[in-house]
């Protein structure tokens, strides 16, 4: 007798696949510099996202490359020189940034109240 598999269960939010494509660790940041602050090196994407580590940078170029939100350009020089720069794709991402910050600009104090509320015993 053939074990029944049951059928696949369909994720019932359908952003999750996006949420984790983008809002991984430092990827927000990532595009967000890309985005906003245009073509870079290595070292100024870096000093622009404290506390990320070049080894993590790396990752999450690379993942955002193969994703098609980074484009990466190497330029045979000497020394060589490489620049990152944001996609066509990753610039339509844009609105959404936008939106979540002014999302964050008029409500990102009342989480943080509730938070310390919650914290202090009071949720």
């Amino acid at each position: 007798m053939t074990p029944v598999t049951p059928p696949p269960v369909a994720d019932p939010c359908p952003i999750s696949p996006v949420v984790d494509l983008f809002f991984g660790r430092w990827s927000t940041q990532v595009l967000w510099v890309l985005i906003h602050d245009g073509r870079m090196r290595f070292n100024e994407v870096q000093q622009r996202i404290p506390g990320v580590t070049p080894k993590v940078l790396t990752q999450r170029l690379r993942q955002l490359e193969r994703d098609g939100l980074v484009q990466r350009t190497y330029h045979p020089e000497v020394p060589p020189r490489v620049e990152y720069a944001a996609t066509a794709l990753a610039a339509t991402l844009t609105p959404l940034f936008d939106g979540l910050a002014r999302w964050s600009n008029e409500h990102l104090a009342q989480v943080l109240a509730a938070r310390a509320a919650y914290d202090a015993g009071e949720g």
